[in-house]
């Protein structure tokens, strides 16, 4: 009797503000092609705020990707933060998913430290992706494991 072992399922949540800016010139086909040696991607959001481009909200959903656009009502209130409280929630939720083996966290930000510690400790595996300038050594040091894209 043969066993194969389940493929792993992972949720991917990307901080859109965060990385995919002009200067790091991310590819998600790649990230998602990256991705995919980890397991089966059942999940994948990209976050973003209100001001993204229809060409950039195009291209996540033809690369695989369900855009999640993050409407801020309050006036002066900082935008990003909406996107990070938003792509929290989704996160968490996905940590009591008990079809998720690992969950992707694509960010820069260490404020999403307290998630990964998270992630963790209700058994899920935690992966950062990340660029490799400017990326937070406390949210490398937490995760399990991390990808650096271009």
């Amino acid at each position: 009797m043969i066993f194969r072992r389940k493929k792993k399922s992972l949720a991917v949540f990307i901080d859109g503000p965060n990385l995919l800016r002009k200067e790091f010139n991310i590819d998600l086909g790649k990230v998602k092609k990256r991705l995919e040696k980890f397991g089966r991607i059942v999940i994948a959001k990209v976050f973003l705020n209100q001001f993204a481009p229809e060409k950039l909200i195009e291209a996540i959903t033809n690369q695989g990707f369900e855009p999640v656009v993050i409407m801020s009502k309050e006036k002066g209130r900082d935008e990003e933060s909406d996107v990070d409280v938003a792509m929290a929630v989704e996160a968490t939720e996905a940590i009591f998913n008990p079809n998720i083996d690992v969950i992707v966290i694509g960010t820069r930000d260490a404020d999403f430290i307290p998630l990964v510690r998270k992630i963790k400790a209700k058994g899920k595996e935690a992966v950062v992706l990340a660029v490799n300038s400017a990326f937070s050594v406390g949210l490398r040091n937490v995760a399990d494991k991390v990808v650096l894209v271009k």
